[in-house]
């Protein structure tokens, strides 16, 4: 291929996944209150980052506005170059299924479809065609360690199967961003550590993920740590080397 290198998704390797740009968020008053101050940031094409910070800290709003579910009430934000604060609600929209894939700390699998089923309705909701979305959604089964489990019903699956189905449900329209909101929060630590091996398997294949946690031990799995406050991003950094 001539000219520059492009991502799955389409944009230049050499172009952060995110730019923010003196983005803040302030909701009204009386009296307004700040949730997110002015701040600069950017994530890398294939970085592996975790934002830390306790409860109140902003760590909500800030995935809100990283996953395009919020808009900033100043500055820029870019994804893979694209200004978002340009586009109308519906290419917003467009956008976000398309490059960007979420995991919660709740699953939020459909208890009566399969594990297959599952990952497939995230390409019905990205409009893909029809033909292809079972395979894909075997591929990203196999990808996560769970392609024998593809006819299971969550309902028959243990915690840590269940976040893997909604892992690979994020992953299966091959998005830019990998955007997990306290991913092994329900848990426990075996299970967790198998999820974070998981995560580092993904970084370790080129994927960008950005881990927004309160918990200290899933940031520093990370290879970098960016600290949030009161709405402020106070510290950023490489992770503790273990």
């Amino acid at each position: 291929m001539s000219g520059a290198e492009t991502d799955p998704a389409g944009a230049d390797r050499d172009t952060p996944v995110i730019r923010l740009r003196g983005a803040f968020r302030t909701f009204p008053g009386p009296p307004p209150v700040t949730a997110l101050h002015p701040l600069d940031l950017e994530v890398a094409r294939g970085e592996y980052a975790a934002v830390i910070g306790p409860s109140g800290s902003g760590k909500s709003t800030f995935l809100n506005l990283l996953g395009l579910l919020d808009r900033p009430s100043g500055g820029t934000y870019e994804l893979d170059g694209i200004d978002t604060g340009a586009l109308s609600e519906a290419r917003r929209t467009a956008l976000r299924g398309r490059r960007i894939g979420f995991v919660f700390q709740s699953f939020h699998l459909l208890p009566y479809r399969t594990a297959l089923e599952n990952v497939m309705l995230a390409q019905v909701y990205n409009g893909s065609a029809r033909a292809g979305r079972a395979e894909a959604a075997r591929r990203v089964l196999d990808q996560v360690g769970l392609g024998h489990r593809a006819e299971a019903l969550p309902s028959r699956m243990s915690g840590g199967e269940r976040q893997r189905v909604a892992v690979a449900r994020a992953l299966v329209n091959r998005p830019s961003l990998l955007l997990c909101d306290e991913p092994t929060g329900n848990l426990d630590s075996a299970t967790a550590l198998r999820v974070m091996e998981l995560f580092e398997e993904l970084h370790g294949s080129g994927l960008t993920l950005l881990v927004i946690t309160h918990d200290r031990e899933v940031a520093e799995r990370a290879r970098r740590t960016i600290t949030i406050r009161d709405g402020r991003l106070s510290a950023t950094g490489a992770a503790v080397e273990r």
